[in-house]
């Protein structure tokens, strides 16, 4: 694994002292707590609690804002009390970080890192989780409403419900959670809704927990940090947070599991069927709970496999890869079976048609990403071109931080594993793309933006962390005077550990800023705007069981709470281009409009 700091994390000190000779005069608790934290899984264990204890203590505290979401006002006291909260939370553990880069002993410092990592990464999702809970402040219900995808998980869950299975391709996970959720805390049917409204808060919540401690399986806590804190922010969608969280935790997976198979020869069958078998069981959960990520991570990940295989390594080395392979490839099977089932005998009957602002730009562009919420935005208004040739100043760096990557770090696996992936969504993002004017069907391609930036993201920051490495190298070896021992460093190793905690407070303030851009964009907006804040707006305008309006209802007669099951759409064989006033539908669609009365559809 790589780091900031070095990998030895001892000091310098007294002489040795023979342990006969010894006087232990700290108290006999020490040594044994000493002991217990030196082990692996006490450590793992104790970032994975204090993350998802900061995301999830985070989420309850933002109850305690007591604000109007319906006008601005409310929403921008809202927002700084919740900036407020992680400040009071967020500069205590950032400050006995420094203190002890400066004056504590590097294991200790070490300690202390991993930790407020682990509870920096829970603490940016938590603020976000928290923006939602202020926006839906007053109302049980969704973001969305009864309207859009939010409304089709609803009806799934309802078919959950009524006994009715699996609802078509769809994966079926996390509806069937909400089902499960309704049943157990609002009495079955009906209460889908609702149970949504708390799943989009608390997944959202450990979006950054998880994409953090997934990345740890391969980095040291710095690093991972530094993937996970961006791509939590820019990535998260509260409306449906059970998506890009499995983009976000698949990636580091599947270079976890090709670096177990690169270590395959040196490990006893036991343990690689174990491995296995556990690898499989998690990516065949994460493909019932999203699969849409498997299929455009599939083509890269499939080709990096056939050359990392060892073919050549003789006999013994090729049985126990293929029987680690294997293991993951059962497992993930069987655990996947019902959502296999559906696809291979329903898939070639449900073409996605929908077309909206995505799909109308220049395919080559995947620096940027736009829903069917687009306010004022036209389809020739965005994305806006930058001074090189289109690319802007951030495209440029991500550029060259992918540069760095493969040219000084092509021997990692992660950096394997990224490009490999990226180039798999390339190519597949420009074949469906070119197939949409001849099959009339869209394919979900737009959606190869996110897993496109996200491994030109992971690039980057492995291409700075390639440079840091050599760079760091290159200074201790010309540098070090001659005859010094080589024990002895140029830059001494609490320097090291001084800047990477400075790092980590520049990580800890862009997290706070990214969070509440993102828990803005979720604060309730008029319909007529057309905004990403229009899906709280609807679960405020929604009845509730009692048949009053919610407290903050901007109308008086409130729609009707409906039940719904899922049923699926019949298909027209035709496109459906969102976005576009009627008049302008020939030249988008290249067919006339269906409807006449409304300019966006």
């Amino acid at each position: 694994m790589t780091h900031l700091a070095p990998g030895e994390i001892g000091e310098a000190g007294p002489a040795h002292v023979p342990a006969e000779r010894a006087r232990d005069t700290s108290p006999p608790s020490v040594p044994r707590m000493r002991a217990w934290l030196s082990r692996r899984w006490v450590l793992a264990l104790a970032e994975i609690v204090v993350s998802v204890v900061a995301a999830l203590g985070f989420t309850l505290l933002s109850r305690h804002i007591s604000v109007n979401p319906m006008n601005r006002i409310g929403q921008v006291s809202g927002l700084a009390k919740l900036q407020l909260y992680v400040a009071v939370l967020g500069l205590p553990l950032l400050g006995l970080l420094l203190l002890t880069a400066y004056r504590g002993s590097a294991r200790r410092h070490q300690l202390v890192k991993r930790l407020v990592c682990a509870a920096l990464a829970g603490l940016v999702t938590g603020v976000v989780a928290g923006g939602v809970v202020v926006a839906l402040r007053g109302t049980p219900h969704p973001l969305g409403g009864q309207e859009g995808d939010p409304s089709v998980l609803v009806e799934m869950a309802n078919s959950f419900l009524s006994g009715e299975g699996v609802s078509g391709i769809y994966p079926p996970a996390f509806p069937a959670l909400m089902a499960l959720w309704a049943k157990v805390r609002y009495d079955g049917l009906g209460g889908a809704g609702f149970a949504l409204h708390d799943l989009q808060i608390i997944c959202s919540a450990l979006v950054g927990p998880m994409a953090y401690l997934a990345w740890r399986l391969l980095l040291r806590p710095f690093w991972a940090l530094l993937i996970a804190v961006p791509a939590a922010v820019l990535f998260l969608d509260p409306v449906r947070p059970y998506s890009h969280v499995v983009m976000i935790v698949l990636l580091p997976l599947l270079g976890f599991c090709f670096q177990e198979l690169r270590r395959a020869s040196g490990r006893t069958g036991k343990s690689l069927v174990l491995r296995g078998a556990g690898l499989g069981l998690i990516f065949g959960v994460l493909f019932l709970w999203y699969s849409g990520w498997f299929v455009w991570a599939a083509p890269g990940a499939a080709v990096l496999f056939l050359f990392l295989f060892p073919w050549r390594a003789g006999a013994p080395a090729v049985k126990k890869a293929a029987l680690f392979v294997g293991s993951v490839l059962a497992t993930a099977g069987i655990v996947g079976a019902p959502l296999l089932y559906q696809m291979a005998r329903l898939g070639s009957q449900t073409p996605d048609r929908y077309a909206y602002l995505g799909v109308y730009v220049d395919p080559a562009y995947v620096l940027g990403w736009i829903s069917d919420r687009t306010g004022y935005i036209k389809y020739h208004q965005w994305p806006v071109s930058g001074e090189m040739a289109g690319q802007s100043g951030f495209a440029l760096l991500l550029i060259l931080g992918v540069g760095l990557g493969v040219g000084l770090g092509l021997r990692g696996i992660m950096v394997r594993t990224a490009a490999a992936v990226l180039a798999g969504a390339w190519l597949a993002r420009f074949w469906f793309a070119s197939h949409m004017a001849h099959d009339k069907a869209v394919q979900l391609f737009p959606r190869t933006t996110w897993i496109i930036m996200y491994a030109l993201m992971i690039l980057a920051v492995l291409g700075v962390m390639a440079a840091v490495q050599r760079g760091s190298g290159w200074t201790e070896r010309t540098l070090r005077p001659a005859g010094a021992s080589p024990s002895s460093r140029v830059v001494p190793r609490r320097v090291v550990r001084q800047l990477s905690a400075g790092m980590v407070c520049a990580v800890a303030l862009f997290a706070t800023m990214g969070a509440s851009w993102s828990a803005n964009r979720y604060m309730p907006t008029h319909e007529d705007t057309n905004l990403m804040g229009l899906d709280a707006w609807r679960a405020h305008d929604i009845e509730l069981p009692d048949g009053t309006c919610p407290r903050f209802a901007p109308n008086k007669d409130c729609e009707d709470l409906q039940i719904k099951r899922w049923k699926q759409f019949a298909d027209d064989g035709q496109i459906w281009c969102a976005n576009i006033v009627a008049a302008d539908w020939p030249a988008i669609c290249g067919r006339r409009a269906p409807f006449k009365d409304k300019s966006v559809e």
